[in-house]
């Protein structure tokens, strides 16, 4: 067991926005009227009508648009409501929101490459047809003058078509072939251009047999199995630009005593900058003034809001929860530690663009095989026949009956169906080849507050308090927006219990609520602030008239299914680990609960990368699972990652799974389920490979007509595509 105590910490909520709600050209409005909010607790069709109502009976809203998909929020108001307005309101109706910086954000959010790869199947898919429809007609025994227009109309229809249609696999290859490698794409390629070639030639000197057909289909085939991997994850945008487009696009600065709202790129280091009440810190930097708690738990893991005070230091993306806060910024910009947690993510995600596919690694071996088995088929019949038709034509079929089709299709058919399995059972794919990672798993590390947890504080203690108590709780409680004092009127107002009359309420931040019952002063806080002493564990203590003080003490409660994962994995002979940036007493205490015996705490972001680099070194192939801003350069360094649905954007993003529901039972199903898909893959290549060794003696002695490398390339297709169902 080892417990790593680190202070402070850096980060922000997180996510996307929305594309520009519809504007009225007659009311052009200031810049900043149009604001952008990440809502990501939105999940259904009343979430969309609760948010936009909240949103629009806020005075000087003209309109507001919700995206679930991008669960975000665009609203079109006056130059005078502000982000703060927004949030408020939204948070009065149950859901959470943080401001976006709408100017970082992509102006276009529509799905271009599935639109093109769909479009492109469809041409692919209606000349396919059509030229279908001629070679049949050829091969009833069409003759002549006639056989010969319908080869030069299936030309007129192919060539054009292959064109446009073939653009991803041409691109491809010749990006292969510029850095000197071979992938999939190289030998479907070669396929399509000999079919094409020797078609063209053949039909020019008014030869029988034209491969227009064939090369129509292969490219239809292999665009299905394109557009099928596509399908099967969503489109991930890059979480170092979801940070970034978190940082808070305004801030308020002191001048000269006077207050004025800026752009965060016009601070610099030295300004004063003022943070109100359930404001996020705009930079880093040194507490001048005031008193407050601050919530880091989005950022470092830490169930409870930290006190902080003069002399502090506070970090960009923190938010202050109860009084205003005067700071000196000693870094703004790109110099935050905000930024800095973004770059991290940046150099994690490109370390995945190394791994190496299946379909790639398969391609090397294949691709030169068939390649060297056409050139000496061309030669040996060459040499036997002396006619280069004949040796072209023989070339020709080898490289289009050799199945490049099967062998595209391989990957996307088992992929689909394992997701589409794997999604009945509550799981999102993202990543292309996150199934073939999550195969090679042998570590799993957990996050702990959101991902183990619930990650919402829950009063365990509620029976130890009379009605009375209860009431004078309640009163002090409900209406501040601390979390302990928000679950705390929670649980009190699912027990039916009703508030007495307090008067005289005050908060005071950074310490409790305080007010006047009966003549009696009472006190809802900190232990030292109602003269108790502090326990070992998460609590708040109610203090009426000379009473003795009272403790309401709060655990975060387990997630759904963990200790039935932990135990599948732990079973299933996975390393299980635990990092998080809580406190070092809540780590243990869950850790032991689970029987997790390698732990962390308070680890930042920059700790939990190098925790998943060093296992990697040491040669794991490690599944981070996690879903906070802490947690999103681990999700990018891991081999594979996983996030909540509960997470913010920028987890969800950085991640390669999705976790639809709040039990995490699934995650053990996913591992068995991608060792599964990777069996059927390599079963998908072997008979590819059987049909390569049936039909190839055919094409190399000169037997495969057109027709038999149609027909060949379409079973073996179908084959493999069945193959792949038996995962469902």
């Amino acid at each position: 067991m080892e417990a790593t105590v680190r202070p402070s910490l850096s980060a922000c909520p997180a996510c996307d926005a929305a594309p520009a709600a519809e504007a009225l050209a007659a009311q052009a409005q200031p810049s900043d009227a149009n604001l952008a909010l990440s809502v990501p607790s939105v999940h259904c069709a009343l979430c969309i009508s609760t948010v936009e109502t909240a949103l629009a009976n806020v005075p000087g809203v003209k309109s507001a648009r919700v995206n679930l998909t991008l669960k975000r929020a665009t609203v079109e108001a006056g130059p005078d409501v502000t982000s703060d307005v927004l949030v408020t309101a939204l948070e009065a109706v149950g859901y959470e929101a943080h401001e976006l910086d709408a100017g970082t954000l992509s102006a276009t959010q529509t799905d271009k490459a599935g639109r093109d790869l769909l479009m492109r199947l469809a041409v692919a898919g209606f000349a396919t047809m059509n030229v279908m429809l001629l070679s049949i007609s050829v091969w009833s025994g069409a003759e002549a003058a006639t056989r010969d227009m319908f080869h030069w109309i299936s030309a007129a229809i192919a060539l054009p078509t292959i064109l446009f249609s073939g653009r991803p696999f041409f691109v491809s290859a010749w990006g292969a072939l510029k850095h000197k490698r071979l992938n999939m794409d190289v030998p479907i390629v070669l396929a399509i251009a000999l079919a094409v070639v020797t078609s063209l030639w053949e039909t020019s000197l008014s030869g029988e047999h034209a491969y227009f057909d064939a090369a129509l289909a292969l490219v239809f085939f292999l665009l299905a199995g394109r557009y099928l991997d596509y399908r099967t994850r969503a489109v991930a945008r890059s979480a170092a630009e979801e940070l970034a487009a978190l940082e808070v696009p305004r801030a308020v600065r002191v001048l000269a005593g006077q207050e004025e709202t800026v752009a965060v790129s016009e601070l610099a280091v030295g300004d004063l900058v003022l943070v109100r009440p359930g404001g996020r810190m705009p930079v880093d930097g040194e507490i001048i003034e005031g008193q407050s708690e601050l919530d880091r738990s989005l950022l470092t893991g830490e169930t409870v809001p930290v006190f902080v005070e003069q002399g502090l230091a506070v970090s960009a993306g923190e938010v202050n929860l109860t009084g205003p806060l005067l700071i000196r910024a000693s870094a703004v910009g790109k110099e935050t530690s905000l930024h800095r947690m973004a770059d991290l993510v940046a150099i994690a995600e490109s370390g995945r663009s190394n791994y190496t596919t299946l379909a790639d690694k398969a391609a090397k071996l294949y691709a030169p095989g068939v390649h060297i088995l056409s050139a000496l088929s061309f030669l040996g019949w060459y040499l036997f026949t002396l006619d280069v038709r004949t040796a072209l034509n023989i070339a020709a079929a080898v490289l289009i009956i050799t199945c490049p089709c099967a062998l595209g299709l391989a990957v996307p058919a088992v992929t689909t169906a394992a997701s589409g399995r794997l999604f009945r059972r509550g799981m999102l794919i993202k990543h292309a080849t996150a199934l073939e990672r999550l195969a090679q798993v042998d570590t799993v590390v957990f996050d702990k507050t959101g991902t183990l947890t619930a990650g919402t504080p829950e009063v365990t203690n509620l029976d130890t308090f009379s009605e009375h108590e209860l009431g004078v709780a309640l009163a002090l409680a409900i209406g501040s927006s601390h979390p302990l004092s928000r679950s705390l009127s929670a649980a009190a107002q699912a027990r039916g219990i009703t508030a007495v009359e307090v008067v005289d309420i005050e908060e005071v931040p950074g310490f409790g609520t305080q007010g006047v019952f009966d003549g009696l002063h009472v006190r809802l806080g900190r232990a030292g602030w109602v003269g108790a002493s502090a326990l070992g564990q998460t609590s708040a203590f109610l203090a009426i008239g000379e009473a003795t003080p009272k403790a309401v003490l709060f655990e975060d409660a387990l997630r759904e299914g963990a200790v039935d994962a932990v135990e599948a994995l732990r079973a299933d002979g996975k390393q299980i680990a635990l990092i998080s940036g809580d406190s070092a007493g809540a780590v243990e205490a869950l850790a032991t609960k689970l029987g997790i015996t390698q732990w962390v705490a308070e680890a930042l972001p920059e700790d939990k990368v190098q925790r998943i680099q060093a296992l990697a070194d040491q040669g794991h192939r490690v599944l981070m699972v996690g879903d906070g801003l802490n947690d999103t350069a681990a999700l990018s360094a891991a081999h594979v990652s996983i996030s909540p649905a509960s997470a913010l954007d920028a987890a969800r993003v950085a991640s390669d799974i999705v976790l639809l529901g709040g039990d995490l039972r699934p995650i053990p199903v996913s591992l068995t389920t991608s060792r599964s898909a990777i069996r059927r893959i390599r079963e998908n290549f072997r008979i590819a490979t059987v049909y390569n060794v049936i039909a190839v003696p055919l094409a190399v002695a000169g037997l495969a007509t057109p027709l038999i490398a149609a027909l060949a390339m379409s079973l073996s297709s179908i084959t493999v595509s069945l193959n792949a169902l038996r995962l469902r």
